[in-house]
């Protein structure tokens, strides 16, 4: 009980560390009014979207708090899911909520600080980008403590391994609202912000000809808003999703290895002291006037690697005080943190245009979008290989020097654990990927209120670099996403085995419920990526046929003499995205379902394995593609191949068109999908034991 007090300082001290940033940014100097009138008009656009996509998902959460609890008065559930369920849903809203807020009041502020110096601007995004990071460890830390304690008393009178027993498995369920609410919000995000992009970079850029973030452009204010609801609300619920599942997951597993509560304490330990780690990170992050893209990596890498360094002095302690005699499981911590590093590094190399890969990527654009958009697809599907071979040396390195040979339990517990030590940083992790949005809001306001030139070029350098570790993040949450679900699928067994011990799985590839399940999971993150594309597809039509018809019907809105209705843009992205983040979100839900009732646990084991495969892959594969894509365009605008206006440039603009839903829509979905899964499978256990078919 001792560690959880701990925890609970560590919660706090992000939460008053992420209020302290939040009013360090309020008291910056915001700009002219134009500045302030537009940064205003992006948040009430963010506000709107953001209250309409609550009330729906509000439903949900309604009829499914309603199952949860039908099932709970039927023996099925205990009684406590339904209300994990929804604080989960609650925290990781509000995480995501909090975030968004925060961008909204810095973009402006971020632009202002441009205008003094690159490091300003610097500062500020990466400030708010702090809010953002903190306030998801601190709110995922506190939702931990609070139901630890509450499931704590509430069977303080069983024997300290049932308590613990009963205690891991009931917080494990509050994964699957934090997971739904994180679906929902990167699904319906990703779906407003790409459709305006691709709406506005279509017809602005490639058919009128005018600069990105022109204010004659009516999709300009949705495209900014987008930044916002996608990229900062959406990705804050996706990476607490992540950071709490993997600890309740590594918990859970602690159980069944046999380590008893000093085994639970290791991963809340590990993530409590994370938080102090980054916010002594957060101070290394600095930058020069005039820096290069590798300088501006290097500042933000700076403070990653400290708060890593702190993890590995401190993880060490930890170990050796809790469990002295399995210190094998530090070479696991280790092992998920140097994953970690390792998988920004590459996803670094593969989508910054500092390396050769989206140097040859924009050369490609010489000979048209076609061939842009070929090796960009080959790029992407290059770039997995060494994702998959690092995760995988992860898992054998964690399973083996934790005794997994000789204890499978054990084993498991190491790969949790080296899940936990790859997100204990997430707090300065996520601040280096959430500032990138806020980067580009401000470029996109000092081109609309006509700043000097050389704030946008100082806010596209720090857009630019946002865009490389927004991809490093991505990956990041990716990576951490293939560990989680391993956790989370041998969690599933252990349930199973739980509700009835007899029980006998045949988990062989022999068995061909297995081996279906294999198959239907294998196609799961695909078809979901096909209506997650499609969709953003459909509402894009929406917006390039509106912009289009202002263009021809607003007279004077190309010689600055009238203004363009940016409202109907933003209200039709709203609506396109509510309607269709519907049967992408579902059926994440619904497939884990029908798949248990049909063919039992087993089918379900393998219905779980197979997506967790296919969908790393084609995540990693869609994340850094759209990255280097998206690089590759700034990279012309910075002067290469003609530079703006170019045929080169806007075959870039095609090639970035594509890549739009690839890394903010499917690509960074998928990686919830795998564990939304796993998490609706461990909660309908026992339903899916009592009435499964075959």
């Amino acid at each position: 009980m001792n560690a959880i007090y701990f925890v609970i300082i560590g919660s706090l001290s992000a939460l008053v560390f992420a209020f302290l940033m939040y009013l360090r940014i309020k008291k910056q100097p915001q700009g002219s009014s134009e500045m302030i009138r537009i940064s205003d008009a992006i948040r009430k656009g963010a506000n709107a979207y953001l209250k309409r996509q609550y009330s729906g998902v509000a439903l949900f959460f309604g009829i499914i708090f309603c199952i949860l609890l039908i099932m709970a008065s039927g023996g099925y559930l205990s009684f406590f899911t339904p209300f994990a369920f929804l604080t989960g849903g609650f925290f990781s809203g509000l995480s995501g909520f909090i975030g968004m807020r925060t961008a909204t009041m810095a973009n402006n502020r971020t632009a202002e600080g441009a205008s003094k110096s690159l490091n300003k601007g610097l500062r500020v995004a990466f400030s708010a980008g702090s809010v953002m990071g903190f306030t998801v460890v601190g709110l995922g830390l506190l939702d931990l403590s609070i139901w630890y304690l509450i499931l704590n008393a509430a069977f303080h009178n069983l024997p300290e391994s049932q308590r613990i027993t009963e205690v891991t498995s009931n917080m494990l369920t509050f994964g699957m609202g934090a997971s739904s609410m994180a679906l929902f919000a990167r699904v319906g995000g990703g779906i407003f912000t790409k459709a305006a992009d691709v709406g506005a970079d279509l017809v602005g850029k490639v058919e009128v000809g005018i600069p990105e973030d022109d204010p004659r452009n009516p999709a300009v204010i949705a495209d900014n808003v987008g930044d916002n609801v996608g990229d900062v609300a959406g990705m804050g619920a996706d990476l607490y999703e992540s950071y709490v599942g993997s600890i309740v997951a590594t918990a859970a597993l602690a159980v069944a290895a046999g380590y008893g509560l000093k085994g639970v304490s290791v991963p809340l330990l590990l993530a409590a002291l994370g938080v102090i780690a980054s916010i002594i990170g957060t101070f290394f992050v600095k930058t020069k006037e005039g820096a290069s893209q590798k300088n501006l990596l290097k500042a933000l890498r700076t403070g990653t690697y400290i708060s890593a360094g702190i993890i590995v002095v401190a993880s060490y302690f930890i170990i050796k005080l809790l469990l002295p005699e399995q210190m094998g499981l530090y070479i696991a911590v280790l092992s998920g943190l140097v994953a970690g590093v390792l998988i920004g590094a590459i996803t670094e190399y593969f989508t910054s245009d500092t390396y050769k890969p989206t140097k040859r990527l924009a050369d490609s654009s010489e000979t048209g979008p076609a061939t842009i958009i070929i090796s960009g697809l080959s790029l992407g599907m290059l770039s997995t290989v060494a994702p998959v071979v690092i995760v995988g040396i992860s898992i054998l390195v964690s399973f083996f020097s934790t005794g997994g040979a000789d204890n499978f339990n054990v084993g498991l517990y190491g790969i949790g654990l080296s899940a936990v030590g790859m997100l204990a940083t997430l707090g300065i992790t996520l601040a280096t990927d959430a500032y990138g949005p806020i980067a580009d809001n401000a470029g996109g306001i000092a081109e609309m209120t006509h700043m000097d030139s050389s704030v946008r070029e100082r806010t596209d350098a720090l857009d630019s670099l946002g865009n490389t570790t927004a991809a490093t993040g991505k990956g990041f949450a990716i990576g951490s996403a293939a560990l989680t679900a391993l956790a989370l699928i041998a969690s599933y067994v252990d349930k199973i085995h739980q509700i009835n011990p007899d029980l006998k799985l045949d988990l062989t590839l022999t068995n061909p419920k297995v081996l279906v399940g294999l198959l239907i999971g294998g196609m799961l993150p695909f078809l979901f990526a096909a209506l997650t594309m499609d969709a953003v597809g459909r509402a894009a039509q929406s917006i390039v046929l509106e912009v289009r018809r202002q263009f021809k019907n607003i007279v004077g809105i190309m010689e600055g003499k009238a203004e363009p209705d940016y409202a109907a843009c933003v209200d039709m992205c709203t609506r396109s995205a509510q309607k269709l983040m519907i049967a992408p979100a579902l059926i994440a839900v619904i497939v884990p379902i029908v798949i248990g009732l049909l063919m039992g646990p087993e089918g379900v084991s393998g219905l779980l394995a197979g997506t967790t495969i296919t969908g790393f892959v084609l995540a990693v594969m869609m994340a850094n593609a759209g990255g280097a894509w998206d690089n590759a365009k700034k990279y012309i605008e910075q002067g290469a191949h003609s530079g703006k206006g170019s045929s080169q440039h806007k075959a870039a603009v095609v090639g970035d068109t594509v890549g739009d839903p690839f890394k903010d829509t499917s690509g960074p979905s998928i990686n919830i999908l795998i564990k939304l899964t796993s998490m609706v499978s461990i909660v309908f256990a026992s339903l899916v034991l009592a009435y499964h078919l075959l």
